[in-house]
């Protein structure tokens, strides 16, 4: 892979990240609800996932469940189940001011916990698998091998990702901080499990 064509895939990648989809709007509203650490812990799960989903494509796997209609089915139905189970989650979130939360003792979720969330959304989300199909090879070069390009594009599509989505959790901690009030925080609750629910529709029906 020419140093030109990496350049040009980090920038893409870049933009790409910045597109709103089930991953980087769950990280905004969870650190917007639980503040940028939790955000930070998704983000790890998220990148876990997308190392699964590089190996994957490059032994040739995502080709053949992108290729079988049942086999794909299947991972759109387990990636719209999981969005809602998540909606649900948000939905049931105690809406606590900041002042509150902080004054809880209830026992925190544990980074496997969180790390476990963002991993099963990028696993379970198909449009990773239509994505890296449709996006890595217009990369690739011939005079390389190509399961090193496709790694080379994979590492750097996950920091391109570490990028743009720790951003998100940086700006939500600060929207978070000025949340004062039980309502303020339900409103924001009930509008991510909207939100969840509609891409859980749209993945079910959109992507093809």
């Amino acid at each position: 892979m020419v140093f030109e064509q990496w350049v040009a895939f980090a920038i893409a990648s870049i933009i790409i990240s910045l597109a709103p989809g089930p991953d980087n709007i769950f990280v905004l509203m969870q650190s917007v609800i639980y503040g940028r650490t939790a955000g930070f812990k998704i983000i790890s799960g998220l990148c876990s996932g997308l190392l699964i989903h590089t190996f994957l494509v490059t032994i040739g796997v995502s080709a053949l469940i992108r290729a079988s209609p049942s086999a794909f089915l299947i991972l759109k139905i387990a990636g719209a189940a999981y969005l809602v189970y998540l909606a649900v989650l948000a939905w049931k979130a105690p809406a606590a001011s900041l002042e509150e939360k902080t004054g809880v003792t209830k026992k925190p979720m544990t980074f496997w916990t969180w790390w476990r969330r963002g991993f099963i959304m990028n696993l379970t989300n198909p449009k990773v698998i239509v994505f890296f199909l449709a996006f890595f090879p217009q990369f690739v070069s011939d005079k390389y091998s190509y399961p090193l390009q496709m790694i080379i594009m994979g590492i750097t599509f996950i920091g391109a990702t570490v990028l743009v989505f720790g951003a998100c959790a940086i700006f939500a901690e600060m929207v978070r901080r000025k949340v004062s009030s039980p309502e303020v925080q339900r409103w924001i609750n009930r509008t991510g499990a909207t939100i969840f629910v509609l891409l859980a529709a749209n993945l079910v029906f959109a992507v093809e």
